[in-house]
């Protein structure tokens, strides 16, 4: 009781434009859309950024090195780098809103995609790899903006509200991975390597896309939604048996959502980034690489709407599952795929793509579900950090199984290891 009325004089203090948001439900409902709209704009630039290093990555590398046993490399230092930038913008996004951490992480990403560039002028294997690692806070920054938009949506909406931001980043990255034999030819002609061509259009989508936070994204809803949560935390500050309850459940729901991206993500990472390289050796075309990982990339998005509403209605924990067993099929199809076959290889990296949506969107709901705005961001950040560790370990790896066994044994394995998804559920149903 002693602190209540330090915490009245709170939320008396707090500014007048704040406080009309505290009051009107209406205006949080207009803020909510609001920052929809942002986040849509955002992630369209945001996905044509991503998609660079997702397409070419590899193939800069084993272009640079002259050998594919560091093919994977690219993908293992872009979504390491992406690993520390989680981490930062995180942080910065608790401090200061998600408008000052999302602008920082883009532009940021946008830098790094320069040197890339200027590293494939010069030939310079070590300013590619330092410029991967500043690439990779794109991906990270493309990630966590699939929050902004649940910060004033409730339990029935969150799902949805992640799902409109990650299909938003379809049109982006869609469109990338077909530019590739355009921006080819464009760095051709002004005298850049032509593989780091969609480099030089990541750069300028990923600062374009900070930007637009910057300037749209006002006011900041994570700020709006902390504000409102302190006001909801003087009503329940009464009830300790039942907020220690939620606690138990909370730090499960983090637990387990953490492990189904995870998971999920080592999978998708390891398979997508040797399919380039797969393909490259058996005859296909730069063209014909960046058709199949458009339609993977397209297979990650474009699903969204309807996976946000079938993780709302039907349930986290049924939707994770359904993840595990299309990760499954994938690496299955993946595996006995004939090398010459276009239909086969773009079936499994479709079906590789939806298992990774299924297991996002799911497990960024179990999150969201178990985190409260004044902790939210950092809780969000460090599960990123661990979300792109895992996918830095299966690029860096992917490359080393198909060296020394096959393209098959790795998506064989990855397919395998996504079932891990079953127990982990199991697990938190015994648990509760």
């Amino acid at each position: 009781m002693l602190n209540k009325p330090d915490d009245s004089d709170a939320l008396a203090s707090q500014p007048a434009w704040l406080q009309s948001y505290i009051d009107s439900p209406e205006k949080q409902r207009r803020l909510y859309r609001r920052t929809l709209i942002t986040v849509v704009i955002s992630q369209i630039f945001g996905g044509a950024g991503l998609a660079a290093g997702v397409t070419v990555g590899a193939l800069l590398a084993q272009d640079m090195l002259g050998t594919d046993s560091f093919a994977g490399v690219p993908a293992a230092l872009f979504t390491l780098g992406s690993a520390g930038a989680a981490l930062l913008v995180g942080r910065l996004t608790q401090r200061s809103g998600r408008r000052s951490g999302l602008a920082a992480g883009f532009l940021a990403g946008g830098i790094g995609a320069m040197g890339v560039v200027i590293s494939a002028v010069t030939n310079n294997i070590l300013l590619l790899f330092a410029s991967l690692l500043i690439y990779g806070a794109g991906t990270a920054t493309n990630l966590q903006a699939r929050y902004a938009g649940t910060d004033l949506a409730n339990s029935t909406q969150r799902a949805t509200a992640i799902s409109i931001a990650m299909v938003a980043t379809t049109f982006g990255a869609v469109a990338g991975p077909n530019l590739v034999d355009v921006m080819g030819r464009f760095a051709t002609a002004i005298g850049v390597p032509a593989l780091a061509g969609p480099f030089i259009l990541a750069a300028a989508a990923y600062i374009i896309a900070g930007l637009v936070l910057l300037a749209l994204l006002r006011p900041d809803p994570l700020v709006v939604a902390k504000a409102i949560a302190n006001v909801q935390k003087m009503d329940e500050s009464s009830h300790s048996h039942m907020n220690s309850n939620i606690l138990a459940i909370n730090k499960r729901g983090i637990v387990v959502g953490a492990a189904v991206m995870v998971l999920t993500q080592i999978v998708m990472v390891a398979i997508m980034t040797m399919t380039p390289v797969h393909m490259g050796h058996h005859g296909h075309g730069l063209s014909e690489v960046g058709l199949v990982i458009s339609i993977h990339v397209c297979a990650m998005y474009l699903p969204s709407l309807v996976t946000g509403i079938l993780v709302d209605k039907v349930g986290r924990t049924a939707m994770a599952i359904a993840s595990g067993a299309t990760l499954l099929a994938a690496g299955v199809v993946a595996a006995v795929a004939p090398v010459d076959s276009m239909v086969v290889l773009t079936i499994a990296l479709a079906l590789l793509g939806l298992g990774w949506n299924f297991g996002l969107i799911s497990g960024t709901a179990l999150i969201v579900d178990a985190t409260n705005p004044s902790t939210r961001a950092k809780t969000q950040g460090s599960v990123d950090v661990l979300i792109a560790l895992a996918g830095a370990s299966g690029g860096a790896l992917s490359g080393m199984v198909v060296v020394h066994s096959s393209y098959a044994t790795l998506s064989l394995v990855g397919g395998i290891l996504s079932l891990l998804l079953i127990p982990v559920i199991i697990w938190s149903r015994n648990k509760g």
